[in-house]
């Protein structure tokens, strides 16, 4: 996720007019709820936020407005960073499919929901397909992108060796091609490091619900027969991380880019010249994981991706070597900017770090190749606390792979899964807690730290590792608190949005997204994740001075509601599990 901040006067005006907009919208219900509605056999509740010294609440069926249920409030929550106090309105026990209101004397009744399997189908598509219409150097045509069909743009056929990037092989100013891939968030750039946990998380998706996804369709071309589209779609973005891959050493680029972030247009507009950056660990290791991961699935798939699984293991291993040889070369775009003229400013996705991608690569060639020299890099690296995965903390993302490879790893190595599992569910048990006290009756949200930059990928993330918790332990109350962070994006929270364009009633319209912003076309490109509430407030708005309120549906709130790859794609992962795993519920 990048700061992508606005540049020019064109947006000085519509600033204004946005900023308004927004405060006419701002106006949050008395009770808030899932905007997408709940599952008839999981966990099922809403929040009141004016609920006064009530104890009751109805569940009213539409429209003939009959009771069909009722319970009995929380006792009122209070939280030590805020002045907003809540009750939960629970109605879980309740199972039948329909719609409905919920009513508590004193408050505005709810928006109408609804109960419903496969309640989240279309927000698990929508999300998915989120991912087409970020596609760099393509067309996207009306047939499959609707009204928001687009000239291609950033062919990336001769994009230009940086200073800083030259080897003897490559010498400063020559040209490579590294079309393809995806832009990574607001901006026109692509990023290797923020591809990593992307791409994987969309092929873990695949790994964990193999035969779901072979029936979830997405709407976008297909170049090749019988293959998902989770994977046709994670294949665009691989395609390109490998041809970030210098063939000479095995170094991976950090990113290509300009050496400034483009104004607010459309990316055929955008012709400033492109520049691939210096090599680091980072992103090196990032394409290992990715590569050795994408070699267990495309080995399967023969026929439609002759030799992509070999090619991805050989770069794996390629960029193993390379990392092994170079373990520390950090990407610091300050420093390297004082030894150029030719200055990059655009997003650096700096990490000085990489003791978790180490974890992260040697997990994936452990369980793609059984060989002992990747176990030993594991094994070394097994003592470090585990924490949720982010972009630049991606060892749990090893954890993860071990655990559901467990079956096929070789006889000596299988006793190192119980060590993760009780790992991961250390953390889990933590959500629990989370869950059980929380305001919202969400794991997002118990604490101050949850407001942070990108907080909804947090919940996201926090509902991935509780679902991992939930498949090897088969523990109901992971998944109903997994389920819970779904709430809160679709709704449930204080600001009584819906954090994903396009569903719900009351969805971001002003992303900060040059796609949505330049295309002339009201509606934003729909399944898109904002960043969400953030306490740090960095691009300078005025918000609300509740933490869980740090958020506004403005484009220049590059702080709370720019898109990114690395937030949609768990919320791919979730949406979709979740629509898998209810089935198992009937």
């Amino acid at each position: 996720m990048m700061n992508c901040r606005l540049f020019g006067v064109v947006l000085t005006g519509v600033s204004l007019v946005i900023s308004v907009a927004t405060a006419q919208e701002m106006k949050v219900p008395d009770i808030v709820l899932n905007q997408s509605g709940y599952y008839p056999k999981l966990e099922k509740s809403a929040v009141v936020l004016r609920a006064d010294s009530e104890s009751r609440f109805e569940l009213l069926s539409m429209p003939d407005r009959k009771t069909v249920y009722t319970g009995a409030l929380s006792e009122l929550k209070t939280i030590g960073y805020s002045k907003i106090n809540t009750r939960i309105a629970d109605f879980s026990t309740f199972n039948r499919p329909g719609q409905y209101i919920i009513r508590v004397p004193g408050a505005a009744e709810s928006p109408v929901f609804k109960i419903a399997d496969g309640v989240h189908h279309d927000l698990a598509v929508a999300a998915l397909k989120a991912f087409y219409y970020q596609r760099a150097s393509s067309a996207l045509d009306v047939d499959y992108a609707g009204k928001w069909y687009r000239a291609a743009g950033h062919p990336d056929t001769s994009v230009y060796i940086h200073p800083l990037a030259a080897s003897k092989n490559r010498k400063a100013d020559s040209k490579i091609n590294v079309s393809g891939g995806w832009y990574d968030a607001g901006d026109y750039n692509k990023y290797v490091v923020n591809s990593g946990i992307s791409t994987s998380t969309l092929l873990s998706a695949y790994e964990d619900f193999p035969e779901y996804f072979q029936g979830l369709k997405a709407h976008i071309p297909h170049a090749k027969n019988e293959v998902p589209d989770v994977l046709t779609e994670a294949i665009y973005n691989l395609r390109w991380m490998l041809k970030m891959q210098d063939p000479a050493d095995g170094g991976v680029y950090n990113k290509c880019t300009n050496l400034d972030f483009d104004g607010m247009i459309m990316p055929d507009k955008a012709t400033s010249k492109r520049y691939v950056v210096a090599k680091g660990t980072a992103a090196t290791l990032n394409l290992a994981a990715v590569a050795a991961q994408a070699y267990r699935i495309f080995k399967h798939f023969p026929e439609q991706y002759p030799g992509l699984a070999d090619s991805c293991l050989l770069a794996a291993k390629r960029a193993w070597s390379w990392s092994v040889k170079n373990p520390g070369i950090a990407y610091d775009q300050d420093a390297l900017n004082k030894m150029t003229d030719l200055k990059v400013n655009t997003g650096g996705y700096g990490d000085g770090n990489f003791e978790d991608e180490w974890t992260w690569a040697s997990a994936e060639l452990v369980a793609s190749t059984g060989q002992q020299e990747y176990y030993d890099a594991f094994f070394a690296r097994l003592n470090a606390p585990v924490s949720l995965p982010s972009w630049n903390n991606v060892a749990a993302l090893g954890y993860y792979t071990l655990i559901r490879c467990e079956a096929q790893l070789p006889g000596q190595y299988k006793s190192v899964t119980s060590i993760l599992k009780k790992k991961i569910l250390g953390l889990a048990d933590r959500y629990l807690a989370a869950f059980e006290t929380g305001p919202y009756h969400t794991v997002i949200g118990a604490s101050l730290n949850d407001f942070a930059w990108g907080s909804n990928s947090s919940a996201m993330n926090q509902s991935i590792l509780l679902i991992n918790a939930y498949l090897f332990s088969k523990k109901d109350v992971y998944l109903d608190a997994a389920l819970s962070n779904l709430d809160y994006i679709l709704g449930k929270n204080a600001t009584g949005y819906s954090f994903v364009t396009g569903v719900g009633y009351k969805s971001p319209m002003h992303p900060h997204h040059r796609l949505s912003f330049a295309d002339g076309v009201a509606e934003p490109i729909p399944g898109l994740l904002v960043g969400g509430p953030n306490r740090g407030k960095q691009d300078g708005l005025r918000y609300d001075a509740e933490p869980e309120l740090s958020y506004l549906d403005d484009v220049n709130s590059y702080a709370s509601n720019e898109i990114a790859i690395n937030w949609n794609a768990p919320l791919v992962y979730v949406a979709n599990a979740v629509e898998c795993l209810q089935t198992g519920k009937k």
